[in-house]
């Protein structure tokens, strides 16, 4: 039986469309560069004193405050702070403890056993126990008799709570992503209120929400981890659309951070405020609807591959922050990245043109990119591609849409010919590529390959780490060479911050750990 580590690296992806409003709006970005927290990057620490409050601007409003309804990364960042699972993301993929103290997987690897903290409380005052697990776990797997609110759970056969703080989770089959998935809230057992008053055992309890003006959380004073125990006393995020007045309410001092700012906005803001850069292990992309002609043709996909000039897309949209990728892997993966994918389709208009022949569209096509409006970074994207599309031929219209309808129509219902989107980091490789398999119900490239969901089904069920990576490496190149997408770039996010705030930390996954945040003099 193996005993619980608290030091497990696992690797680092959606919803998220996409994150704020610049590459972090959706789920993305990867570059090989470590990320740089705070700490590192003004020089050292300060002595933190308590309390304050952190005004921050958020591009787009919360889609769902229940966790498991949730589909937005910018809503997840958010909501983190409220909510506490058996694990947290650490800075290094690694999962650190939180209301689970210890762990043990049996021999077979299907039985995991947790052995929970005790004096942990929701924000309502009741104990969390066991039976907190089970309602949570019940609910995302579907043993509570509903449909499943959670693919990630849905290899779940049976939970056991032997005792209060003792939880026993049976799988059906092995499930090496499993663990991973055990960051995910723990909520109160027969709470059926989260998307209007949620409650968690967090550091910050939600206030209030109004929309179109402010999300706001304040510390909870009964935290169970003294380490981990907020200094700030109030976390207000603003809902502010437009980046150029985020910068100018930072300048103003209306508000204390501003989450994603362009390389334009962090020479405009100077050398007055803190600037934290870093990967975001996310993958901007142009997701192809593979079901839709022509785009259910492999060549045609593959023309529109070369058609498209990523070096360019990266130094005009991004500023030259970004990493170019070649499939849907970040460099920030490092175990489980495929390398040279990347230049699998160097840019070569005449290439296309042949391709496009070949599929019997020698007059080109025409084709709507539907995108979301409110990611200014998305939108710019678009119409660098609909311009390099022209050359071959291929009459692109670009459609702009609410998030909220794109959420509706594009992801949930795959209503769309093409789309500009970010999916955001995981820390397991199967949550990066498991939906493009054909069975998964979100699914919305609707792509369909025997070889690619016979590789990533063993790399989930594969315990040996080397045997693992080896599998999902193989299964990206399936991905790239039918061209599945357009894979674009890991962008690199900047966030702006006053001088005086400290301690932001960067992660594998949009995270905003505010309880690691104090205000110093």
């Amino acid at each position: 039986m193996r005993r619980g580590l608290f030091a497990l690296t696992l690797s680092t992806v959606i919803v998220s469309g996409c994150g704020t409003n610049t590459p972090s709006a959706s789920p993305v970005s990867g570059s090989s560069e470590t990320p740089q927290s705070q700490a590192s990057a003004d020089g050292g620490t300060n002595s933190p004193s308590s309390g304050g409050t952190v005004r921050v601007a958020m591009a787009t409003e919360p889609d769902n405050l229940d966790p498991y309804l949730s589909a937005a990364t910018d809503t997840g960042s958010m909501m983190d702070n409220v909510f506490d699972g058996l694990f947290e993301a650490g800075e290094n993929s690694e999962l650190v403890p939180a209301i689970a103290e210890s762990y043990q997987v049996s021999e077979d690897g299907l039985t995991y056993t947790f052995a929970l903290r005790q004096g942990v409380t929701f924000h309502d005052g009741s104990a969390l126990t066991s039976e907190d697990v089970y309602y949570s776990y019940a609910k995302l797997a579907g043993l509570n008799g509903q449909e499943p609110l959670s693919s990630k759970f849905s290899g779940i056969g049976s939970i056991e709570t032997p005792d209060d703080y003792t939880v026993t989770v049976k799988l059906k089959e092995r499930d090496a992503a499993f663990l991973a998935a055990n960051i995910i809230a723990i909520v109160p057992k027969d709470y059926e209120k989260q998307s209007e008053h949620p409650v968690g055992a967090g550091p910050f309890k939600f206030v209030e929400y109004t929309p179109g003006q402010q999300l706001a959380l304040e510390k909870n004073e009964q935290f169970y981890d003294p380490e981990r125990a907020p200094k700030l006393d109030r976390v207000e995020f603003k809902i502010m659309p437009d980046v150029n007045s985020s910068i100018l309410a930072l300048q103003s001092g209306d508000i204390d951070m501003v989450p994603g700012v362009s390389a334009q906005g962090a020479l405009q803001l100077g050398e007055s405020f803190t600037l934290v850069s870093g990967p975001q292990n996310m993958v901007q992309l142009m997701a192809l609807n593979n079901s839709v002609k022509p785009l259910d043709d492999a060549k045609v996909r593959q023309a529109i591959n070369y058609a498209i000039d990523k070096d360019v897309i990266i130094e005009t949209v991004a500023e030259g922050n970004g990493t170019k990728l070649g499939s849907n892997m970040s460099p920030a993966m490092k175990m489980y990245y495929q390398e040279g994918l990347e230049d699998r389709y160097s840019f070569n208009a005449e290439q296309a043109k042949q391709l496009l022949r070949e599929a019997g569209y020698e007059n080109g096509f025409d084709l709507t990119i539907t995108v979301p409006s409110n990611y200014q970074f998305h939108v710019d994207t678009a119409q660098v591609i609909a311009e390099q599309l022209k050359q071959v031929g291929i009459r692109a219209e670009i459609k702009q849409i609410e998030w909220s309808s794109w959420l509706e129509d594009v992801y949930n219902n795959a209503k769309y010919e093409a789309t500009i989107v970010g999916l955001t980091g995981k820390l397991d490789p199967h949550e990066v590529l498991g939906r493009y398999e054909t069975t998964y119900p979100k699914n919305f490239f609707k792509f369909s390959n025997d070889e690619f969901d016979r590789l990533v089904n063993e790399g989930r069920t594969e315990l040996d780490e080397t045997k693992r990576a080896a599998l999902y490496k193989e299964a990206q190149t399936v991905l790239t060479e039918q061209a599945a997408a357009v894979f674009i770039m890991d962008p690199s996010r900047t966030v702006a911050m006053k001088s005086n705030l400290h301690g932001f930390k960067t992660y594998p996954v949009q995270k905003y750990d505010f309880a690691e945040m104090y205000y110093a003099e």
